[in-house]
């Protein structure tokens, strides 16, 4: 992956700007072009640095080719974003031109286009300026209660003026547009959503998307069909990065059968994973199993423990016999099987489901708040040598 470090959104008076190429070489010139178009990108593009002018400032992201880097003339303003483009491995003369123009990145073209194409259409899409959260919530076993948690954090998300994604990934679920009351609406599901190059564009996909009309923000839907597929690895994975780019709060429904391909793509991508094991020996028992498919990205794992409890077990206990730290404790909520329903299903903000969902959040957001921390540090370090070059090579 190409890193441009230290973006920034631009404000609304700059929102017409396009990604600069400066590119002296016309073939690399016309390659960087070719890209853009796959990415749906519009550039500008001059031939020399002294013909940037303000395009320079302006832009959100600058393409140097090293013909241009070796014909400049003068000192250009420092600025983030800039990547400088050769045809060869970098020997250290570009290295040293990258050090010279405050380059980001040093990017091989032939080994380089995905993240390219990636950088270009950040660019195009304006990423928002706070990465999203992914939140992956599963059961413990059938009917433990995961779909309705996933929904209710997504709920709260909307209740609290946020935007959320929520997104139905087990094909034997259901279907969440159901839970919500949606499953009438128009609008797209899994089978028929096209990825184009790993990415789809999150403003495309959310005005196609169902949308559950809970508080005053917004809340779209993206369900498995009652007849179709379930969501291929690679659409999960566009998905959740589409609005992990844009900040949105990403919730993703889990089967319990966690080796699913398109499963391990959401548990990969998750901040944070949510397993709710009702407090039964049987279901503690029966959750270990599905925490046993867990790979080792889910550095962070939680256990919701639910109530009742017919032989008192406690959070305590559950989490001790899942062998994962306990989120919290969740009772009952009154009311509940009658308005799923009824698909009039609407957790009370005060009630278990709204408290719990809630917790879930603040727990999401302290995990966000460490990894913004560690990426802060990251940032902070000096341009790599050639051996640790951060170019993506094409897959």
């Amino acid at each position: 992956m190409i890193v441009v470090s230290n973006t920034e959104p631009l404000g609304d008076a700059m929102a017409d700007n396009h990604p600069l190429v400066v590119a002296h070489d016309e073939a690399v010139r016309e390659e960087i072009l070719r890209l853009a178009a796959a990415a749906s990108c519009e550039v500008d593009h001059v031939a020399d640095l002294g013909e940037a002018g303000h395009l320079w400032a302006s832009a959100p992201v600058v393409l140097v080719d090293e013909a241009a880097a070796t014909r400049r003339r003068g000192e250009l303003p420092r600025r983030a974003g800039v990547l400088l483009i050769c045809n060869a491995p970098p020997t250290g003369s570009v290295w040293r031109l990258a050090f010279e123009l405050g380059a980001d990145d040093v990017v091989v073209l032939a080994q380089g286009e995905a993240g390219l194409v990636a950088a270009l259409a950040d660019a195009a899409e304006r990423p928002s300026a706070r990465r999203g959260q992914v939140l992956a919530v599963v059961g413990g076993r059938g009917g433990a209660g995961a779909s309705v948690l996933a929904a209710s954090v997504a709920i709260s998300v909307s209740r609290q003026r946020g935007k959320a994604l929520l997104l139905d990934c087990d094909p034997l679920g259901g279907g969440v547009d159901l839970l919500l009351g949606a499953e009438s609406d128009a609008g797209l599901r899994w089978p028929g959503l096209r990825v184009s190059a790993g990415r789809v564009s999150i403003a495309e996909l959310e005005s196609a998307l169902p949308r559950a009309r809970r508080g005053e923000g917004t809340l779209s839907l993206l369900s498995c069909d009652r007849d179709g597929p379930g969501p291929t690895p690679g659409a999960v994975a566009a998905v959740v990065e589409a609005g992990r780019r844009a900040g949105r709060v990403v919730v993703c429904d889990l089967p319990r059968q966690l080796g699913q391909a398109a499963a391990q793509e959401a548990i990969r991508r998750a901040d944070l994973v949510v397993i709710v094991v009702p407090a039964e020996v049987r279901a503690c028992v029966a959750a270990r199993r599905v925490l046993s498919q867990l790979n080792e990205s889910a550095v962070h794992t939680r256990v919701l423990a639910r109530g009742p409890a017919p032989e008192g077990l406690t959070g305590a206990d559950v989490a001790a016999a899942v062998g994962v730290p306990l989120l919290c404790w969740m009772s009952s909520e009154r009311g509940l099987s009658h308005s799923l329903d009824r698909g009039v299903f609407n957790p009370r903000p005060r009630g278990a489901l709204g408290t719990a969902a809630r917790t879930v959040l603040r727990a999401l957001g302290e995990v966000r708040c460490a990894a913004d921390g560690a990426a802060a540090s990251d940032a902070r370090q000096p341009l790599k040598p050639p051996s640790t070059s951060i170019a993506a090579p094409v897959t």
